[in-house]
């Protein structure tokens, strides 16, 4: 049964979602190597164009390192605390339309717990 976003009573947004577009100078795997800027653009867009963006809605935030670039590029939806791991715009959509607008998780783009940095 699809959840709408929580009401945002002690908050500016019912939901955030940022994604990692960090960017390591040592060599090591980071989520910008993995078009996270593309996943966040398109994010953003997708938010607006599905009247979701806005107080008391839904947030699209850019974020430093999250520290499980190994799964990247991830993305992390709060206050649900749900991360995720995606390839390509269809995800991004998915995302959007199930979690951000209905409250379901997408379970198949579920970052597992145990990958981190």
């Amino acid at each position: 049964m699809p959840t709408p976003p929580p009401p945002a009573q002690s908050g500016y947004y019912a939901r955030h979602i940022f994604f990692c577009l960090n960017e390591r100078k040592n060599g090591e795997d980071s989520c910008s190597q993995h078009n996270a800027q593309a996943g966040f653009d398109h994010c953003k867009m997708r938010v607006k164009q599905a009247g979701l963006a806005g107080q008391g809605k839904v947030r699209v935030n850019k974020a430093g390192c999250l520290d499980r670039c190994a799964g990247g590029p991830v993305a992390v939806v709060y206050p649900d605390a749900v991360w995720y791991s995606f390839v390509d715009t269809e995800d991004i959509d998915e995302i959007v339309d199930s979690h951000l607008k209905n409250g379901q998780v997408v379970e198949r783009l579920l970052l597992p717990p145990s990958v981190g940095r």
